[in-house]
């Protein structure tokens, strides 16, 4: 079906109705293949018009010429309950000169789930009038799986939020950098952000988002604290929620757990980059022997194309906590360390929780996952995420310094070595070699590491390195922006450093121009080891080094779960569990490549 130019009238709309569809299933998608060209040809757009909604609710949309070519849309429609049909309108704005076609329209997935003769098993639902047989896992969703909502019946809604009437239970945090957004409708940045909820599907229906354009800034945070949940005991309580990372420049979304009120607590999962437009579930099983919170922290990227929204979050098997978090108090590594040890029965093998006299494997002291309940087994060790905002170097040291520290006759002032540096410290003619501004504010004030070429001479070397990493797990990445400018730049090193061999994993040289480039590295499962970034001085002065936002991405170990692998994941021989889409990715996600294995 095409559009070719036939009139120049003023906002004439061209119309293409679908039949009428009583209703749909939860996993509904609409695809279809289009074409937009010509110098002129306009917008087009797929409305979605629902009997008893008076307004049409915009599902879709293309802009502009999109080249000579075929190009395939995917919609999610999920669950509509009511009859509804589709329009494609093409829009003229007074001069039209292109042609708009469409073809190969396609739904999948779109029936409700068959009736079953029988549901059995302890992790299956019987649906009351459609007598479908779903997975348990599915019910008090906030979603009708079964087509006659009796997966939603008699659900605790203090367990649930579809954010139609506010936050529920839910709260913003009071220390983070801003709030999320509870919305309808389109974000206002266009390429970003969804165009409906996922409860509803429509415009009419309420979601949470992220704003990403100004006056925000790169790594802004936006927490949501859910309310306080009793301890697991010897189940799972599970967490399910929809997100949608949608923009060119989406950063990361992330989901904390912790059972102290004034930390952070320890990462359960993130997702970092654009994932597309669409809604996608995740579901998160948590295990606690004390009372603990949930928090979902979205992170600003760097630019304004990078919106990220939340809707229908709900928890099965949890029940509410009725009191508050303990707080501990803190030392300015946000961790409590008394000077003596407390009494334990610890070994030398072993590390000594420094409030509970609690031991622990020495191989997970520094591993990115707090063991204590204190988290003092992480406080002597490189953080996770390092801005060098307040002149903090975040664990980061630099071996040739401190050896020379013990011995006076030795200055150090001269030498070329990593320092803390900002644009508005700058002497004139240094901002030709150095940053004006740092990579976090995106100002003259904020903080960055330099390697200062003014000092030492050509061919000498500066390392700054991590304290001793006991163990990373399978999906190890460290991503950090460096700044690289100037006629006699000499080059930048990541380095992996154990007790009896250092190896090469990146390297850079001369000037990559006058901006922050971002570089990741993958780190994988490694044990007892530690990162070292090497600057190398160029033949001249006209070239410093400089780093910013040192993130360690996804680095905790896999930890084996007190519960059998879901449908949802493959369980490794190691009996570790992960997500059946990272199967046969060429990524050691089991740690024992079971994963990989080509028998799978």
């Amino acid at each position: 079906m095409f559009i070719l130019k036939n009139s120049s009238s003023i906002s004439q709309v061209a119309q293409l109705r679908s039949p009428k569809f009583r209703q749909t299933g939860s996993n509904c998608t609409l695809s279809f293949w289009y074409y937009n060209y010509g110098r002129s040809v306009g917008a087009a757009e797929m409305h979605l018009l629902v009997d008893g909604l008076k307004q049409p609710t915009v599902l879709w949309k293309a802009y502009y010429n999109e080249g000579n070519q075929w190009l395939k849309a995917v919609i999610q429609l999920g669950r509509l309950p009511r009859p509804f049909q589709l329009s494609l309108d093409k829009i003229s704005l007074g001069f039209y000169d292109g042609v708009s076609a469409i073809d190969d329209i396609t739904f999948e997935n779109c029936a409700l789930p068959p009736p079953a003769l029988s549901c059995e098993g302890a992790n299956r639902f019987w649906c009351r009038d459609t007598k479908a047989c779903i997975d348990s896992l599915l019910v008090c969703d906030l979603v009708d799986n079964c087509g006659d909502g009796s997966d939603e019946d008699n659900c605790n809604p203090d367990l649930q939020c579809d954010f139609e009437n506010g936050l529920c239970n839910w709260e913003q945090d009071v220390e983070d950098d801003f709030d999320w957004i509870r919305i309808q409708g389109p974000t206002p940045t266009v390429n970003t952000g969804p165009l409906t909820d996922h409860t509803t599907g429509t415009a009419r229906g309420h979601y949470l988002y992220m704003e990403s354009s100004e006056p925000r800034q790169f790594q802004d945070k936006a927490l949501l604290l859910s309310p306080l949940f009793n301890p697991s005991g010897n189940g799972t309580c599970i967490f399910r929620f929809h997100y949608h990372m949608f923009g060119k420049e989406v950063y990361k979304l992330s989901v904390f757990q912790r059972t102290v009120s004034n930390t952070k607590g320890w990462l359960l999962w993130y997702k970092f980059g654009n994932q597309g437009n669409r809604w996608i579930r995740q579901t998160l099983y948590i295990s606690s022997s004390k009372p603990f919170q949930i928090l979902v922290k979205g992170t600003v990227g760097d630019g304004f194309t990078g919106d990220i929204g939340l809707d229908d979050m709900s928890f099965l098997d949890c029940t509410l906590y009725n009191g508050n978090l303990p707080t501990i108090s803190t030392t300015t590594s946000g961790t409590s360390v008394p000077a003596t040890l407390p009494m334990n029965n610890c070994t030398e093998k072993e590390f000594v929780c420094r409030a509970s006299g609690h031991c622990i494997q020495m191989i997970q002291k520094c591993d990115f996952r707090p063991d204590c309940s204190d988290m003092s087994d992480e406080s002597a060790c490189v953080m996770e995420v390092c801005n060098f905002e307040d002149k903090n170097q975040c664990g980061w040291y630099q071996p040739a310094l401190e050896q020379m520290s013990g011995n006076d006759s030795i200055h150090t002032t001269n030498l070329f070595k990593w320092e803390l540096g900002r644009g508005a410290n700058l002497y004139p003619g240094q901002e030709k070699h150095c940053p004006l501004i740092d990579h976090t504010t995106c100002t003259a004030e904020g903080w960055y590491l330099f390697a200062d070429s003014s000092n030492g001479e050509f061919g000498h070397i500066a390392d700054i390195a991590t304290p001793v990493i006991s163990l990373t797990g399978p999906k190890c990445k460290i991503i950090f922006w460096n700044y690289m400018n100037g006629s006699t730049i000499g080059s930048l090193e990541v380095l992996c450093k154990t007790s009896n061999r250092t190896s090469k994993l990146w390297t850079q040289s001369g000037s990559q121009g006058p901006q922050w480039n971002r570089a990741e590295v993958f780190l994988g499962i490694r044990s007892n080891f530690q990162v070292v970034f090497r600057a190398k001085h160029g033949v001249s002065y006209m070239g410093d080094v400089a780093m910013d936002d040192i993130t360690f991405e996804d680095c905790s170990p896999l930890v084996i779960p007190g519960r059998p692998c879901t449908s949802e994941e493959f369980t490794c021989a190691n009996k570790y569990c992960i997500p059946k889409d990272s199967l046969c990715d060429f990524v050691n996600d089991c740690a024992d490549n079971s994963d990989e294995s080509p028998a799978i």
